[in-house]
């Protein structure tokens, strides 16, 4: 299944390069521990890559904090290998594992997701807003862009916004939607800025 979802990815963002208005987008894909840890991986990976044309570089692959309990020397070594391609990485659910700082400046990766569980409630709790700030801080500091998940009121998204968090994800922009219902969303969009704008948050991406 995991490598049906890359193949299918893959396959999807080599027909949007093909569309002005499409061709800049990136795809996440989900990557179970089980099916990173598998030792061809990154084999699969670059094997997918080839087949379809896609561009390495808009695609992503989100890692959980939980896949570095096991050696955590072969994920940065797989997850560098398919970095010299252009891949790039986002660890998902940032702030409940089990990653340490020590791992967490070694990993090369390009974004950290703050958890939902953290957004939700940030309005109204303090200890959730002051780690939604840290967490901010510390991904800017790395030199990392960051991403919240679960965004649902303009108020989260403002609180965000204030503290240099730009890139949302979550139903105040769109719920998960099909393939050809997320194009038509795009369609109705009437400029390039709009486009990127609303395509770097929804929950689709």
């Amino acid at each position: 299944m995991g490598l049906w979802v890359l193949e299918s990815a893959c396959q999807q963002l080599k027909v949007w390069e093909a569309d002005s208005r499409k061709r800049h987008l990136t795809l996440a894909v989900n990557v179970s521990a089980k099916q990173f840890h598998q030792a061809d991986f990154v084999h699969q990976v670059l094997r997918v890559l080839e087949l379809t044309g896609a561009d390495p570089v808009k695609l992503k692959l989100e890692l959980t904090e939980s896949m570095l309990l096991e050696s955590v020397e072969a994920v940065i070594y797989k997850m560098t290998e398919l970095k010299k391609v252009g891949v790039r990485f986002s660890l998902d659910d940032f702030g409940i594992g089990y990653s340490s700082l020590a791992y967490l400046k070694r990993l090369p990766l390009d974004q950290l997701k703050i958890d939902q569980s953290f957004v939700r409630d940030l309005s109204i709790d303090a200890n959730d807003a002051a780690i939604v700030r840290a967490v901010i801080v510390l991904g800017n500091s790395l030199g990392l862009s960051v991403i919240a998940e679960g965004v649902e009121t303009p108020e989260q998204r403002n609180f965000l916004a204030v503290h240099g968090c730009t890139q949302y994800q979550g139903y105040l922009f769109s719920k998960p939607l099909p393939l050809d219902a997320f194009e038509h969303l795009l369609d109705e969009l009437v400029s390039p800025d709009q486009v990127f704008g609303v395509l770097t948050r929804p929950a689709l991406l």
